[in-house]
C-alpha cells in the first residue's frame, strides 16, 4: 500500500479540523466521561485553536492520502512547539490518527515511518510522544515499532486527569527501507 503525504496548508484548515475531531471522537469518546469529553473537544478543536497550531512555525501537519482519499493525518512539534520535552533535538509526535474505515491497513505504520523520515531529516536525535497509558493498542503498536517508555505527564480530558506514556525512539536506530 503506497500512502501520499502533503504538508498541510492553512487553505487545509477546515479539513483538518475534521478529520481531527472526528479520528479523535471515534478512538476515545467511548472511554471518557460525556461531560469531560465534550469540554475538552469544544474547547480543543475549535477553529482558531487548530488555525493557531496550523500556521506555528515550529508546528506541521500532515495529510496521509490512499488514492486521493484522505485517510489520516499527523502532527510534528519542534522547538517551544512540544509539549513536554521541548529539547532541540528532538521532535514530538504529538497527532497520527487514521481514519476508522482505514484501519488495520498500515497505513499507521507508513504515517510513523514518515514522521521518523522527517525528524531523521531535520537532523533530530529522536521523536518522541505521549500516549495514553489506557490505549494498550497504541502501545503496543508503538513499542512493536522501537518506542521506549521513558516518564510520563499528565492528560487532562475536561476535569479528568488521565496519564500519558512519553516513549520515545533514538533515531540512530532508524533505517529507512
Amino acid at each position: 500500500m503506497s500512502v501520499r503525504f502533503q504538508k498541510c496548508s492553512p487553505t487545509d484548515l477546515d479539513q483538518l479540523i475534521d478529520i481531527s475531531r472526528t479520528t479523535f471522537v471515534d478512538a476515545f469518546e467511548k472511554d471518557n466521561a460525556p461531560d469531560d469529553f465534550k469540554a475538552y473537544i469544544d474547547k480543543t478543536f475549535t477553529k482558531a485553536n487548530i488555525q493557531e497550531q496550523l500556521v506555528h512555525s515550529d508546528s506541521t501537519f500532515y495529510f496521509a492520502f490512499k488514492d486521493e482519499i484522505l485517510v489520516g493525518y499527523f502532527k510534528l512539534n519542534e522547538n517551544t512547539a512540544q509539549t513536554d520535552v521541548k529539547l532541540s533535538e528532538s521532535v514530538e509526535l504529538e497527532r497520527i490518527y487514521v481514519v476508522k474505515e482505514f484501519q488495520g491497513n498500515q497505513i499507521g505504520k507508513e504515517m510513523l515511518h514518515e514522521a521518523l523520515r522527517l525528524a531523521e531529516k531535520a537532523q533530530k536525535t529522536f521523536l518522541w510522544l505521549g500516549v495514553w497509558q489506557k490505549n494498550t493498542g497504541a502501545v503496543r503498536f508503538y513499542e512493536k515499532h522501537g518506542f521506549v517508555k521513558f516518564g510520563t505527564h499528565p492528560y487532562y480530558i475536561g476535569d479528568d486527569k488521565q496519564t500519558d506514556w512519553l516513549m520515545r525512539y533514538d533515531l540512530i536506530n532508524f533505517r529507512e527501507d
